[in-house]
């Protein structure tokens, strides 16, 4: 008996909190992105501009930082880092019209832990996400391989009643992506899904012009010899173009790279075209959508 009411404790509470998340909602029939990075850069840079793009079309975007970035630079760290670092990431996700968070974990002291998957699964239950984007779980940095960890823990698990009680869980798995890296083992990036994003181009510009920390300042790498090497902040015009000329390489060595699969769902002539572009890899641990429930997560293709 005792167990029974604690039982229908709990699916009250799921009630409530299922009505109030539909309220939040707004059951406006748009899709819901959460896009998590490491550090208050990572996911601006992995999907800015694809975020960009769903956000003009109306859909829900979010953007997490997992950790508060507070030893990612090389003259200052710790709180004043951390307070510059979110408010940074809060002006660019403003730039792309989503909407911004960075939790307060310390820099590169991110670990795998229960709590922080059971933390993971509530922002995910939250958002009422349709898609859920993170790093590959190999990579360089140990905070960029644990939110690949956690996220990917985390799939599935957003479904299950009793984990997390206190949040209401998905009737419906999303899809988990993974965003693009040039790391070869276990096994390299696959480019399941690429978005052109040469019509947002020059607004994820002005999104990561507002990273100054660590597009200007070089972040945990940088040095005064780096910082004299860019525009200063007075001659932000200058300052810009120079930032633009170092993402036109990186965004089009990705539209490059993955130029078979721009064309594959762009078609050949506007496939061929695309001069910056962001990849994605289906999680096979989330839902698994065929090509036309792709179509719908991605209503850019037909552009």
């Amino acid at each position: 008996m005792r167990w029974m009411s604690r039982w229908c404790g709990i699916v009250m509470v799921w009630a409530v909190l299922l009505g109030a998340a539909d309220g939040a909602r707004g059951d406006d029939g748009k899709l819901r992105i959460i896009v998590f990075g490491a550090h208050p850069d990572d996911a601006e840079f992995k999907a800015g501009g694809t975020a960009a793009k769903w956000a003009r079309l109306g859909h829900h975007v979010k953007l997490v930082s997992v950790t508060n970035g507070d030893i990612g630079h090389w003259q200052m760290a710790g709180g004043p880092l951390a307070q510059r670092r979110t408010a940074e990431a809060a002006a660019a996700d403003k730039v792309l019209g989503v909407t911004s968070q960075v939790l307060d974990i310390h820099d590169g002291e991110l670990e795998p832990t229960l709590e922080n998957r059971r933390l993971i699964t509530r922002l995910i239950r939250e958002w009422r996400a349709d898609i859920v984007i993170a790093h590959r779980p190999w990579d360089y940095h140990p905070d960029h391989r644990y939110v690949g960890v956690l996220v990917q823990d985390a799939a599935f698990m957003v479904t299950v009643p009793f984990i997390c009680p206190d949040t209401p869980p998905l009737q419906r798995n999303p899809v988990f992506l993974y965003s693009s890296d040039g790391f070869q083992k276990p096994y390299p990036f696959r480019a399941d899904i690429a978005v052109a994003i040469d019509d947002v181009f020059a607004q994820k510009i002005d999104a990561i012009h507002e990273l100054e920390s660590q597009v200007y300042e070089g972040g945990a790498n940088g040095s005064a010899d780096f910082v004299a090497a860019v525009p200063p902040a007075s001659d932000p015009a200058a300052r810009k173009a120079w930032l633009r000329a170092r993402w036109e390489d990186r965004q089009s060595q990705e539209a490059n790279r993955f130029r078979d699969t721009l064309i594959q769902w762009y078609g050949e002539e506007r496939g061929k075209a695309v001069k910056f572009a962001e990849a994605f890899e289906i999680c096979e641990y989330g839902r698994r959508p065929g090509p036309d429930e792709l179509r719908k997560l991605f209503p850019f293709f037909g552009e």
